[in-house]
């Protein structure tokens, strides 16, 4: 029995059947008239089955059609447009790559390469130059039940370091607290600079430095505050489970130059940063939507703790083990906006106060050991103009100029110093490039060492571009 049958009988068996008199009705009349009767039933019941399955039909949208007439009026005609599934499969690939794209933990990164031209080696200015693969990065960044990550790792040819790595909360939505490999607060942040390299202060330790510990950082209207409190460098310090002391991102304090000892040597007594502290202020003024000042003071400072002395070095043998001393830095800074332009200040000092003779210490980052003088002063001046272009892909050109000096050098009598010409080019939405031009004296990766003297003025040429996504 078809369904349409089966409704059918059953709405008639529940119908009251009023029987009619036999001289009246023969068999024949009553079997048409229930023929009659199922017919109209079987219409209500498709008419019934046809209402259910519109009602089923998906309205994707909506719309007003509002064609201009003569008299500048619209005919206020409605339509709707129907859809038999398509739209809802689309509707649904959608909202997972919403889902996708609002997944709480976001990973992504860069990949970069360089072309450098410089005359203090003679190999690479007979060549005209090298083009080398520079950096492989990723990054993960997101919260997940109010705890937040932030991570990146980096590969190089020659090492592979983890630049930051932190768990973090929100205590308020000024209020944040971090622990792990966090950036250590000081001078004008995130950077100090606007060229691929850095400023002189990188190379000291006093920019965009990473330690494992814990950090406090507070952004209000008006003051920014940071305390932290750093354990161990990134590698642990001078016990730290690494096979290699150079492989860094960032420059760590890692040992003793011992008298004798030359700059890039491996130092004679290592050491090892532990129980450090730092602490940063800014006070903020907004003049207007596009100028403002940023004005601030800041301090670290720790112990050193020292390892096992290299061989022949017996003189260092009685301080092996224990705290050989401590470092302090300080640093004022500055930094104002004034629409495309950005302009940054800043004098910092550091001194290294050792129990033992010495020659400065050693700094390690980049597969390198570098020297660097027990103390001296480092003065800033940054100036950058943001260039908005509609040039093909191109859709910014930054042009900068860092300088950078640093004087008073314990135990030497050349300054270092640095200045940086260059154009940043931003194109494609994730297209990145360094154009730079530098000329230094006893600088380090531009043919020099902070810790020498007599270095000469050297100049190098260097294209840093990558894609970021």
């Amino acid at each position: 029995m078809s369904k349409s049958i089966f409704f059918a009988a059953t709405v008639l068996a529940a119908s009251p059947v009023v029987a009619a008199p036999q001289e009246s009705n023969s068999v024949e009349q009553e079997i048409q008239a229930l023929k009659e009767r199922l017919a109209q039933l079987e219409k209500r019941l498709a008419e019934k089955e046809e209402s259910e399955k519109e009602e089923e039909i998906v309205v994707v949208k909506e719309q007003n059609i509002e064609e201009e007439t003569t008299a500048g009026k619209s005919d206020g005609k409605r339509r709707v447009v129907y859809d038999s599934g398509v739209h809802a499969r689309l509707d649904e690939l959608e909202k997972r790559t919403e889902e996708n794209e609002n997944w709480p933990i976001k990973i992504h990164g860069a990949v970069r390469f360089q072309y450098e031209y410089n005359n203090y080696d003679s190999d690479n200015e007979d060549r005209m130059g090298d083009l080398d693969f520079d950096i492989f990065r990723l990054n993960f960044d997101g919260e997940m039940g109010g705890v937040i990550l932030s991570a990146e790792y980096r590969w190089f040819n020659y090492q592979d370091v983890v630049k930051h790595a932190w768990f973090g909360y929100d205590f308020t939505d000024k209020l944040q607290g971090q622990v792990g490999v966090v950036k250590i607060p000081f001078g004008n942040m995130p950077y100090n600079s606007h060229s691929y390299f850095f400023n002189t202060t990188f190379y000291v330790g006093l920019e965009d430095e990473h330690d494992n510990g814990l950090r406090f950082k507070y952004r209000g209207d008006e003051w920014d505050f940071d305390l932290a409190y750093l354990k161990s460098d990134e590698q642990g310090g001078i016990d730290g489970s690494t096979s290699d002391r150079t492989a860094r991102y960032n420059y760590d304090t890692v040992g003793i130059r011992l008298p004798g000892q030359g700059a890039y040597d491996e130092p004679g007594l290592p050491i090892g940063e532990s129980n450090s502290y730092a602490f940063r202020t800014a006070r903020k003024f907004n003049f207007s939507d596009d100028e403002n000042l940023e004005l601030g003071v800041s301090v670290q400072g720790g112990n050193l703790y020292s390892g096992t002395a290299g061989e022949g070095f017996t003189a260092a043998q009685e301080y092996e083990n224990q705290n050989v001393g401590n470092r302090l830095a300080w640093a004022a800074h500055g930094v104002y906006n004034n629409g495309p332009w950005n302009v940054q200040l800043q004098y910092s000092d550091y001194d290294y106060d050792l129990k033992l003779e010495n020659r400065g210490v050693y700094m390690a980052a980049y597969a390198y050991y570098d020297a660097i003088p027990t103390e001296a002063k480092l003065y800033t001046a940054n100036v950058a103009y943001t260039l908005p272009v509609d040039i093909g892909p191109i859709t910014s050109f930054t042009f900068y100029n860092d300088h950078s000096l640093m004087t008073d050098k314990m135990g030497y009598q050349d300054d270092t110093w640095m200045n940086v010409l260059g154009v940043a080019v931003a194109a494609g939405g994730g297209f990145y490039t360094y154009v730079d031009y530098v000329k230094a004296k006893n600088q380090p990766f531009i043919g020099g060492n902070t810790a020498t003297d007599g270095g000469e003025v050297n100049d190098r040429f260097n294209i840093n571009f990558g894609y970021y996504f």
